[in-house]
């Protein structure tokens, strides 16, 4: 079966994301070529399957300490699965290939937990991480090998499992003359610096901190459920900033801790969010207020984060960006507003679909470790070494 893989000169690969704005789950067919810094890839069909609301409110009880537990995270972990597997076969079916045509699958998973850094306090609350959606369930539904579960292997060469998609930043996007950031918005925000000419380790990543995250729990709460995310931006687009709320939300200590950082909804994620829509309310805001209080912070927070850690070291010309921020329309107006010196643009622009950016990422990922090539970057991991991440399934 992988025998196949490597007589071929193009594979065809499933890269599927579900990320931490529990969403849904991203399918990207992709037709690579090559491997390693050197692969070059070709989107040929990207599809979104939505999950509903009663699947993303229970993901946001299995990502919370109070309302989680273990026989939640085992029946969700093979459940997940058959959801990817589907997914698997709707992108081949939209695409109209037979499924012989595809070789491989790779799976991100969907994080639950994240523990970047040990809790001296408690001795086994060690560094690591947890994404499910278990990969022998995708490999046996749709037989298809299938690799995934990345970040743990970055942990235990000491990086911080996350961020893992500037490795794929940096084939596509790099450039000789001009320095570029491609920032992705998704549940959480991160962003890739890459100097013009640069090489892997002159990399600079990390996650700017929430993204869409504290948006769309606003939204949802505000709208009583109606909306789970504010449409191209208009709600907030009706409102206006707070700007003296935005500043006390970011004296978070998150923003000052120094780059290798990442973090998620442990400590950004529904209590946090249902916090400041409480202040919120008690200062009188009306509800487009809120969500434009709430953008607005995503955009101070990035630019901020950019400021401290990444002008003093390196020129940027233009910031790139992708996932499902890069349609709130309100979101990159604030932010070309807080960074006039560079290009703000989303991916597409580059002929990289912004929504499928991040699955087209994993794909790439798992074609490097069936070859035995490292596809993470340490320097913006943290990681004391290049790896090879990856774990394998077979549907035999």
């Amino acid at each position: 079966m992988l025998a196949s893989y490597f007589r071929k000169p193009q594979r065809l690969v499933v890269g599927l994301m579900s990320g931490t704005s529990l969403d849904g789950v991203d399918a990207a067919i992709v037709r690579i070529e090559g491997q390693g810094l050197d692969t070059k890839v070709e989107l040929v069909h990207y599809t979104a399957v939505p999950y509903d609301d009663t699947l993303r409110e229970k993901l946001k009880e299995l990502c919370s300490l109070d309302r989680s537990n273990v026989a939640m995270v085992c029946g969700m972990n093979f459940y997940l699965g058959r959801i990817f597997a589907e997914a698997v076969w709707l992108a081949a079916a939209e695409a109209g290939l037979p499924m012989d045509e595809i070789d491989l699958v790779s799976s991100h998973g969907q994080t639950v937990w994240h523990i970047p850094e040990a809790d001296p306090s408690e001795w086994h609350q060690v560094r690591s991480t947890l994404q499910i959606g278990d990969l022998s369930v995708i490999a046996k539904h749709t037989g298809k090998p299938v690799v995934g579960d990345y970040r743990t292997a970055d942990m235990a060469v000491g990086g911080q499992g996350a961020p893992l998609v500037p490795y794929a930043d940096f084939i596509l996007f790099r450039d000789a003359d001009k320095g570029r950031i491609t920032q992705n918005i998704g549940g959480i925000g991160n962003c890739t610096a890459i100097p013009a000419g640069g090489l892997p380790e002159d990399v600079i990543a990390f996650d700017t901190g929430p993204g869409n995250m504290l948006i769309d729990e606003a939204v949802y709460q505000l709208s009583g459920g109606a909306k789970s995310y504010d449409d191209g931006g208009a709600w907030a687009a009706r409102g206006r900033a707070d700007d003296s709320l935005v500043d006390r939300m970011l004296s978070h200590p998150y923003f000052t801790l120094k780059p290798v950082k990442t973090t998620g909804r442990e400590m950004f994620g529904k209590p946090y969010a249902a916090e400041w829509i409480g202040e919120a309310r008690r200062l009188g805001l009306a509800d487009a207020d809120i969500v434009a209080t709430f953008t607005a912070f995503t955009a101070r927070s990035i630019a901020a984060g950019y400021r401290d850690f990444v002008f003093p070291a390196c020129r940027a010309d233009e910031v790139i960006v992708s996932g499902g921020g890069a349609h709130n329309r309100t979101l990159l107006r604030m932010l070309a507003e807080l960074l006039p010196e560079q290009r703000v643009l989303t991916s597409d622009a580059f002929g990289i679909s912004g929504d499928a950016k991040e699955a087209i990422a994993f794909a790439l990922f798992a074609n490097n470790f069936l070859h035995g090539i490292p596809n993470q970057l340490p320097s913006a991991t943290g990681a004391s070494r290049p790896a090879v991440m990856g774990k394998l399934a077979l549907p035999e």
